[in-house]
């Protein structure tokens, strides 16, 4: 994709670009080619199971590591970010998720509600905790962008999601509720991106992640959108020509959020494919 410089002078931070799989570290790449300043930071074990730091060198950007459930590691990230940077925050990207029970395979009906908590906590209480941090400190210049990744469970049924759905619903829930505010005070506008399923350690590990994103690339009729078609959707969130888009979950699925069925799909359903007779 060629540059059209579409973020020079702008500065952000981008959260958990954790490998080259990940969609943050497709958007992290993007914003330093289209003329942006940025931070990277990442959970403190990330050091060791990801190649963030090699992110940083790459593109020759500060990383901060902090954990997005500690309110002085916030403190600490925001006041360092426009230290470095140089000025308030034009972009910010929240691409952070996690959940015990998914991975330690408890059903949905099962659910250990101290590892529900700390799901919460880490994948949508963060984002309340990031806003909150940026508003305290009036760390975002007026008609900024803040964007947290999110996913259509949040609408619909997907049993194997587990209780990612239900923090995905919170996730939407805070950009709604605190873009009100932001908005209103500040200029700054919040919005969630519903993505495609897409391959990332953290999406990869979800039970039968295969088969629902051949499902979904099956139902949508552009295809499953891929983690670079994701960070050039936030690159457009970021720049200026989006400063009246706000408090929105924006999907962006290749038209599966408003696809009821597929000709692909019909085809193999169909009495004759599954040999039912007439």
């Amino acid at each position: 994709m060629n540059s059209n410089q579409l973020l020079k002078g702008k500065k952000g931070i981008i959260f958990g670009a954790l490998n080259d799989a990940s969609i943050a570290w497709q958007v992290a790449e993007l914003c330093a080619a289209e003329g942006a300043q940025i931070v990277l930071t990442n959970a403190p074990v990330s050091a060791k199971i990801g190649q963030t730091a090699e992110l940083a060198e790459k593109l020759n950007v500060p990383l901060i590591y902090a954990d997005v459930t500690k309110m002085e590691d916030m403190e600490n990230l925001v006041s360092e970010s426009t230290n470095l940077l140089g000025g308030k925050l034009d972009f910010v990207l929240h691409s952070v998720g996690m959940s015990l029970n998914v991975r330690k395979k408890r059903a949905y009906t099962d659910i250990n509600y101290d590892f529900m908590h700390t799901t919460f906590d880490i994948s949508a209480m963060s984002f309340h905790r990031l806003m909150q941090t940026l508003y305290k400190h009036d760390a975002m210049n007026e008609w900024g962008s803040i964007c947290a990744l999110t996913y259509i469970a949040a609408q619909r049924v997907f049993p194997d999601y587990n209780e990612m759905a239900d923090a995905k619903s919170l996730l939407e829930s805070y950009a709604r509720s605190f873009g009100y505010h932001y908005g209103k005070s500040k200029k700054v506008r919040v919005n969630t991106i519903s993505q495609s399923p897409t391959k990332t350690t953290a999406g990869s590990g979800v039970g039968g992640f295969d088969a629902f994103y051949n499902y979904a690339d099956k139902m949508s009729p552009l295809g499953n959108a891929s983690a670079a078609n994701c960070a050039a959707y936030c690159v457009s969130l970021f720049s200026d020509y989006t400063r009246m888009v706000t408090m929105q979950n924006l999907f962006h699925d290749g038209g599966f959020s408003f696809t009821g069925i597929s000709s692909d799909l019909m085809e193999q359903f169909s009495d004759s494919a599954l040999g039912k007779s007439e």
